[in-house]
């Protein structure tokens, strides 16, 4: 009797020890989602990087998957977050381009974000960086399904400084009649104001600090946590523990500081006991602003960057790590998007989708390693105000006739943050057979009718659901922006 009592002392004092050393893992996965700002495909170390080094992003495609045909659902800010938030072609949901400080409207309310979908599953949600979805109260991420927020309402070049770090005083600069100091926000209400480019550099650690205490506060129950660096948009800003480390510059020691923002988030998942169970995803909301010279990243060799249709503007590098259900260093090769994330994440935590009509497909399949099957048959390229300016399926790529008021094909960069000025071509109607032709250099329409018939067809049926202001056409199935409220 007395050898039965210890016993069973001794096994309630183990387990309470290990339930205090440590959460019990679950079986619905923590969410970690890191997202950047204008960083292209050739920007990592593992895509080709030069002159500085990226080993903790890196480390997550060697443990888990790369996508290497990976697409941002449009080549600019809000229209990319918007799509990334709901799983929707940003059409679809009313957002276009970058919003700024002027506007009055933002991501309505009435559409499901992942943090509200996540919160079905009582997910703790908070989001630290940018959000750039509205910036009025009624459409800040509070109001959106996170119950934390810490960050810049928009980009952080919206704001009268000059690019040498010096307020602006001619009054008729867009940029000094526009747009007010750049708030920094906690929960709703403005927190402070960012006034100098001193305030830029304490960013990225800012970020990372206030995820890390959110992943040690919510360490026994899941959560989801969105960091949405401001970074490597212009103006470029690393902390003194990083500037002056690299071999390229500012723009390299920026990225070096988010490989090690990257390196805290999984040392602090592994401390917590979590990062067995912690579905990381990494990646970017459009490719590289090319005009900014030695301040803007690398496409890898696809053709243009941010504000095009072409590869270099929408593919991005995509890197998932999550233990025991991802296969370490699997390769994929499909086309994937931002847009299939939110109903991957469905899914995987068990939650019911939206009941509004998305755009993405969910592809856990290829996450567990299955890379050969293909969920994503076609994507619809939109740029400006709804404009349908390419079309795919699988590898071909049929470029529809537009004009590009952002090339920088036929302009010099500028530097040291200072942008060039942008060029405009007219496009013609291509196609492209992307598996040989990553740069978008010969058009082969001539030699594939059929194909070219066929993509045809794919337009019209965005058109029919999407629309398209290059045809004058209104699509059947999008739903209004949000409008703020007087």
């Amino acid at each position: 009797m007395r050898t039965n009592l210890i016993l069973l002392l001794a096994i309630t004092f183990l387990l309470g020890a290990s339930s205090w050393k440590k959460p019990t893992a679950t079986s619905t996965p923590n969410i970690v989602l890191i997202f950047m700002d204008d960083m292209g495909y050739g920007d990592l170390s593992c895509t080709g990087a030069l002159d500085y080094q990226t080993p903790n992003i890196d480390k997550l495609g060697f443990e888990g998957i790369r996508f290497t045909n990976f697409l941002a659902a449009q080549a600019v800010c809000s229209a990319s977050r918007a799509a990334l938030m709901t799983g929707c072609y940003p059409n679809r949901v009313g957002i276009a381009g970058a919003l700024n400080p002027a506007q009055k409207i933002g991501l309505n309310t009435d559409e499901v974000t992942i943090a509200e979908m996540l919160k079905q599953k009582g997910y703790a949600t908070g989001i630290f960086g940018k959000w750039h979805l509205g910036h009025h109260k009624q459409f800040l991420p509070m109001q959106q399904g996170f119950d934390e927020y810490l960050g810049v309402p928009y980009s952080n070049d919206m704001w009268p400084v000059d690019f040498d770090g010096k307020p602006i005083t001619d009054e008729n600069d867009y940029r000094k009649k526009t747009y007010p100091v750049l708030p920094l926000i906690e929960g709703n209400e403005q927190k402070e104001t960012i006034t100098d480019l001193a305030g830029q550099d304490k960013l990225t650690t800012l970020y990372t600090e206030r995820a890390v205490g959110f992943i040690r506060k919510n360490r026994n129950k899941p959560f989801f946590l969105y960091l949405p660096h401001s970074m490597v948009h212009v103006p470029l800003g690393a902390s003194p523990k990083f500037k002056g480390k690299s071999k390229q510059g500012l723009f390299g020691d920026v990225m070096m500081e988010v490989d090690w923002s990257v390196g805290q988030i999984m040392k602090t998942l592994k401390e917590n006991g979590l990062d067995k169970n912690t579905l990381v995803i990494f990646t970017s909301d459009n490719g590289p602003w090319l005009n900014f010279g030695n301040h803007a990243g690398s496409t890898g060799g696809l053709r243009e960057g941010k504000g095009t249709v072409f590869e270099g503007g929408q593919r991005v590098p995509c890197l998932m790590r999550w233990t025991d259900t991802i296969p370490q260093g699997l390769i994929c090769n499909q086309l994937t998007s931002t847009i299939d994330i939110l109903p991957t994440l469905a899914r995987i935590c068990g939650t019911t989708l939206p009941k509004n009509k998305i755009d993405g497909v969910e592809i856990l399949s290829l996450m567990k390693g299955n890379v050969n099957e293909s969920p994503r048959k076609y994507f619809y390229y939109y740029y400006a105000n709804n404009e349908l300016r390419a079309v795919r399926r699988d590898n071909w790529k049929l470029m529809l006739p537009h004009k590009v008021e952002r090339t920088y094909e036929t302009v010099l960069p500028g530097n040291d943050g200072h942008g060039g000025k942008y060029g405009n071509i007219e496009v013609p109607l291509a196609l492209y057979d992307l598996r040989r032709d990553a740069g978008e250099e010969y058009d082969v329409k001539e030699q594939n009718p059929a194909i070219v018939a066929e993509l045809q067809k794919v337009a019209d049926m965005a058109r029919e659901d999407l629309g398209d202001a290059l045809q004058k056409k209104e699509g059947k199935n999008v739903r209004p922006v949000g409008v703020l409220k007087e």
